[in-house]
């Protein structure tokens, strides 16, 4: 699913109508006319919607791509990073419940370098956000022992 937001949908939408069915390149300057936004807005969002996957952007030429799942519109970038860290909060909880033992233990020094060093590759506060996240949310708890901290999965 890609999350998206108001602004870029309107442009998404305005990419649609001119490329139509055959899915034809759309011409900057005509999609700047017809959505009667500043060219720095547009290019913003054109570069947005292109690092997102949906549409190709060379800077003169828009091409809209074939979407494999669902676009989610929201109210603004906030939203967008809001939903996208939900996301990794789910893609992190399915790492920490491969990691977990048979008392549903697992290492913080582990999750937290399966978090950093895996898949996902996220950022230093990223990851303690998300590890907090997930202790708000009930799902995991920090367990101090002898041997260093633990988390243990909750549910």
């Amino acid at each position: 699913m890609k999350t998206i937001t108001i602004k870029e949908n309107e442009v998404l939408n305005q990419i649609k109508v001119f490329s139509g069915d055959s899915k034809e390149a759309v011409a900057f300057s005509s999609l700047k006319d017809a959505l009667g936004i500043y060219e720095h807005n547009l290019h913003d969002l054109l570069n947005s919607l292109d690092e997102k996957g949906i549409i190709k952007y060379d800077g003169s030429n828009i091409q809209l791509l074939e979407l494999d799942g669902e676009i989610r519109t929201v109210n603004s970038n906030a939203d967008v990073l809001s939903a996208e860290l939900n996301k990794m909060e789910r893609d992190s909880f399915e790492i920490l419940k491969s990691l977990v033992d048979e008392n549903n233990m697992v290492s913080r020094y582990i999750l937290e370098g399966a978090l950093l060093y895996g898949d996902l590759g996220i950022s230093d506060f990223r990851m303690y956000h998300i590890i907090l996240s997930l202790e708000n949310k009930g799902l995991i708890k920090s367990i101090p022992k002898e041997n260093g901290d633990y988390y243990r999965l909750l549910v």
